[in-house]
């Protein structure tokens, strides 16, 4: 059996959850089978049964477009050019909407059974014209027409699920299966790194909350900085923020976090992601990790600050919910969203005190931070490793390859 797996991102280009989820399950994948991995950068990789070609069209391309608009013509050049250096696998299997027009090419050009795994979903991500444009509409289009036509629909998540049967009712649900995002257990746990902490100005002898995620709408550090004025004025807030969607927002986010500094201390901005080795020393070391995300499929951030023995308070949105454990390994709090795009909390300083309440819950509680973080590496441990997962998947496969047959 061989799989082509279809990425924008796979190591070490990677900025997202998808990304991540890619990387993991390509390695567990290639220990039960033949693993080809397309992704849009320029690499080459070989170990045992794991191959992963890159390619990176030329810039000059798209220089006569609207800068918005290179990213989804970029997408569709890669499949074109996935699409022309043949297909030969038994199965395809797409991760995020920049894939899918060549996971289309391989299903109607070489007949190859298409599986689609939603790590989110265009329709849920209204602010994404912020940085597309035009550019949404054609990404929604492909993205539905994608789904609509997959022999398999992977969900990461019970609420995705319901929200890709809701939103394209075309879809037979028998064709959409639950496949939780996973985490490798002995890379990510608790650590003692002081050194990390000193590299980023965070102090040790005080306690500090701590968010890691991209400058989107959707990761909601907007909340988190309205939380912050309330919070424990002994606690630091540690923002280890990746990539914006657009200028504007990072410049919003930024003014926000210097204006916040002229009125409280220990507060620290790395506007970068930092490599997963110091993520672990960060997650392992705070006192409570915050996933404010107004929209999250699952959340696999949060897995990861639960592998490092850290309590979460989250949003109680998306997959969040069948993450986090309220009162167990963590809080969840509800943000209350408008039910009208772009979905955004109907009183956003009402779940910033929402936040800022149960982060102090944890501030002021050593012990029960303690004992919730312990309570998550279990939950981790018991539910969500990469090995269950690579085997669920290909049991799907291997469903799909002899259904094709007949």
């Amino acid at each position: 059996m061989k799989t082509l797996l279809i990425t924008n991102e796979y190591p070490p280009y990677i900025y997202g959850g998808a990304g991540v989820h890619v990387e993991y399950l390509s390695k567990e994948l290639a220990k039960l089978m033949q693993v080809e991995v397309r992704s849009f950068h320029d690499q080459t990789v070989e170990e045992g049964n794991l191959v992963v070609h890159g390619t990176t069209p030329d810039a000059s391309l798209f220089t006569d477009c609207p800068k918005e608009l290179a990213s989804p013509l970029k997408a569709f050049y890669e499949g074109l050019v996935f699409a022309g250096k043949g297909m030969d696998a038994d199965v395809a299997h797409c991760h995020t909407w920049y894939a899918h027009f060549a996971g289309l090419m391989a299903k109607m050009l070489y007949g190859i059974p298409l599986v689609v795994t939603v790590h989110s979903l265009e329709p849920l991500r209204p602010w994404k014209r912020e940085q597309l444009g035009r550019g949404y509409d054609v990404s929604s289009w492909v993205e539905k027409t994608a789904l609509e036509m997959a022999d398999a629909v992977i969900a990461v998540s019970t609420s995705t699920r319901e929200d890709v049967l809701r939103l394209f009712p075309k879809i037979d649900p028998d064709k959409v299966s639950i496949i939780y995002n996973g985490i490798d257990v002995n890379q990510y746990k608790e650590v003692e790194d002081t050194a990390v902490l000193q590299k980023f100005g965070i102090r040790t002898d005080k306690p500090y909350v701590l968010f890691v995620g991209r400058m989107t709408r959707q990761k909601g550090l907007l909340y988190l900085l309205k939380a912050a004025s309330k919070l424990d004025p002994e606690a630091q807030l540690v923002l280890c923020a990746g990539d914006a969607d657009t200028p504007e927002m990072k410049a919003e986010l930024e003014g926000m976090v210097a204006s916040l500094k002229q009125v409280r201390s220990g507060v620290v901005w790395i506007p970068e992601m930092v490599s997963r080795e110091e993520a672990i020393a960060l997650y392992s070391q705070a006192t409570v990790f915050c996933c404010p995300s107004i929209y999250e499929p699952f959340g696999i951030i949060n897995l990861e600050a639960m592998a490092c023995s850290t309590p979460v308070v989250a949003s109680a949105v998306g997959g969040i919910t069948e993450v986090v454990v309220d009162g167990e390994t963590g809080f969840l709090v509800d943000a209350d969203l408008s039910d009208k795009p772009p979905h955004d909390p109907k009183d956003a300083e009402a779940f910033a005190t929402r936040l800022a309440d149960k982060i102090n819950l944890l501030i002021r509680d050593p012990a029960l931070a303690k004992k919730m973080g312990q309570a998550g590496r279990l939950r981790v441990e018991k539910q969500f490793s990469w090995q269950s997962i690579a085997r669920q998947t290909k049991d799907l496969y291997a469903k799909l390859i002899e259904a094709n047959k007949k």
